[in-house]
């Protein structure tokens, strides 16, 4: 995992730096896993993907997927019941979101990350 960004207090969670950022996501749109790590500026989609195991249950996990849109197959039932709820586009088939029309332009909304320091 990459270090903290520049201006993150010491000690902060990677969860303390996902969790807000999910729990942003608004009804019917989606991040991936990679956008969600790349947004934080720290840690990896694999890292994003730690979390949302351990601690999905507490945010809108349907909302993150994976690059193709996707979720582990034992999600989807549940997923798609989301989906559903919020008008969420979804690949033909239902087997994912449709990331070309449901992806969040979160960068449009949220502040810009403390520029990394010099030297």
């Amino acid at each position: 995992m990459s270090p903290r960004p520049p201006g993150t207090p010491p000690g902060t969670r990677y969860l303390d730096a996902v969790a807000p950022l999910v729990e942003a996501i608004p009804s019917g749109l989606a991040l991936t896993y990679g956008d969600v790590a790349e947004l934080t500026g720290w840690g990896a989609a694999r890292a994003v993907g730690a979390v949302m195991s351990r601690h999905g249950h507490e945010l809108p996990w349907w909302r993150v997927v994976r690059a193709d849109g996707s979720l582990p197959e034992g999600l989807l039932p549940r997923a798609r019941l989301h989906w559903a709820e919020e008008g969420t586009p979804l690949r033909p088939g239902g087997g994912g979101v449709d990331l070309a029309r449901a992806r969040w332009d979160a960068e449009s909304v949220l502040p810009p990350l403390d520029p990394p320091p010099e030297g």
